[in-house]
């Protein structure tokens, strides 16, 4: 562990970790090898029956373990939290990984008043190999200021999940702990949409970090799954209630209509519908419905220029309107970009991404 007395903030990293030990001596790398010099490293692991705890072991006399049974990935944050010290703080899940200069630069555009800093990851394989991707995508950028009011119109903002961020000690104080229970293995989805409300948000764009993609995560895809997007369907609607909560809370007006202003959401919710329609999460969808409420949020309320909603809005006429076979090309075209044939991917870097 690094450290001087010079008049700097304390950054904790958190890293969170289960039965990742395939994953995990590199996050620890990554967190330890920072060009910052005023940091502190602490490792959870959230009751792991692999080999993680003597990878952590090897690390102990650099790291503040904590060691606990499993109570998913909202106990682990919590429990991180509560034996960290830093004013900024990076909770790093255990399958991805930052780059060497990553606490060095959030700290240098760091202000009184951010709430949290965000930047964008590099999606990376399970051997580290660049896969050709960002997340966010290069042609979203991520949104920054007063991000509150744009979570109010539009049911999200554009940000990277949890290993994308940095959060503002004093803040975490408001909001933590995360209900273990509704959010056991969501916290960043549940920090992602309170934090905004108590502040201004940072923005770094480039990367500044990896994001793993090796089938077991949360969010990612490495095949269409109904039950996965029925999961997505349950997140998307407990976010919204959590944002409407929050901002009644708050004395902010909330649109009634908020959950149909939301176009990743309603994207999930038709793919949902058409994989599944029997177990899917919300009985009263209807595919035309969905359709329409999809074109409506793309050409309301999206951030993307007029090529972006073009192809938006035919894609949600394809995936809700032809026959699941015929659909299922299209869900694939935007739910696993690394699928993708290089001819689509060509147009798409041309129409889209210019």
């Amino acid at each position: 562990m690094k450290d001087n007395a010079e008049n700097r903030p304390l950054v904790s990293i958190i890293v969170n970790n289960y039965n990742y030990a395939r994953f995990l001596d590199e996050a620890i790398s990554s967190a330890l090898n920072q060009t910052y010099p005023h940091f502190e490293v602490v490792v959870v692991d959230d009751g792991s029956t692999d080999d993680s705890r003597q990878l952590i072991a090897n690390h102990e006399d650099q790291i503040v373990p904590v060691l606990k049974e499993n109570g998913g990935m909202s106990s682990a944050c919590n429990a991180g939290f509560a034996a960290s010290r830093g004013e900024i703080v990076i909770f790093l899940d255990a399958d991805d990984y930052l780059f060497p200069c990553t606490v060095e630069r959030v700290v240098a555009v760091w202000e009184p008043g951010v709430v949290k800093v965000q930047y964008r990851l590099e999606e990376v394989d399970a051997l580290g190999r660049p896969i050709g991707e960002f997340y966010p995508p290069r042609h979203q950028s991520l949104d920054s200021g007063m991000v509150w009011p744009v979570l109010l119109e539009k049911g999200h903002y554009v940000t990277p999940v949890a290993s994308g961020n940095a959060f503002c000690r004093e803040v975490l104080h408001r909001v933590l702990p995360i209900p273990e229970a509704e959010w056991r293995n969501w916290a960043d989805s549940y920090l992602l949409s309170v934090v905004p409300f108590y502040g201004r948000v940072g923005s770094i764009e480039e990367c500044l970090g990896a994001y793993r993609i090796h089938g077991s995560n949360e969010w990612s895809l490495t095949a269409l799954s109904g039950e996965k997007f029925h999961r997505y369907v349950r997140i998307h609607l407990q976010i919204h209630a959590l944002i409407i909560r929050k901002a009644d809370e708050l004395g902010y007006r909330v649109p009634r209509d908020l959950h149909l202003r939301d176009h990743p959401s309603l994207s999930t919710r038709l793919v949902s519908l058409r994989l599944d329609p029997q177990k899917h999460p919300i009985p009263s969808d209807h595919p035309l419905r969905l359709v329409y409420w999809g074109v409506r949020s793309i050409w309301q309320y999206s951030e993307f220029n007029w090529k972006q909603r073009l192809l938006l809005s035919l894609w949600f006429a394809w995936v809700g309107l032809l026959p699941l076979p015929l659909a299922r090309p299209a869900i694939a075209l935007l739910f696993l970009p690394r699928s993708r044939p290089r001819a689509v991917e060509w147009i798409i870097e041309r129409l889209v991404r210019r």
